[in-house]
């Protein structure tokens, strides 16, 4: 068992995750898709779990492959 997977581990993540957890409750987050992750089956598997979590915690991940000039320049806006 990897030290993230240790329960004080898990524990403390989430304790440190809550309020950003609660402050982004049922908004839209946007995850772009590609690169490394695409190619990699284990990094897919892991991407694909990540997404499911962040549904079950009350977000919903809207999932986009390509456009990184575009991403960055609206998040240096």
């Amino acid at each position: 068992m990897s030290d993230v997977e240790q329960p004080q581990t898990i524990a403390r993540i989430l304790s440190e995750a809550l309020p950003f957890m609660q402050l982004y409750d049922n908004q839209v987050i946007v995850v772009k898709y590609g690169g490394h992750a695409m190619v990699d089956p284990d990094l897919s598997r892991k991407f694909a779990r990540d997404i499911v979590q962040m549904k079950q915690s009350g977000f919903n991940p809207i999932v986009v492959h390509g456009g990184g000039p575009q991403i960055g320049a609206m998040l240096d806006r």
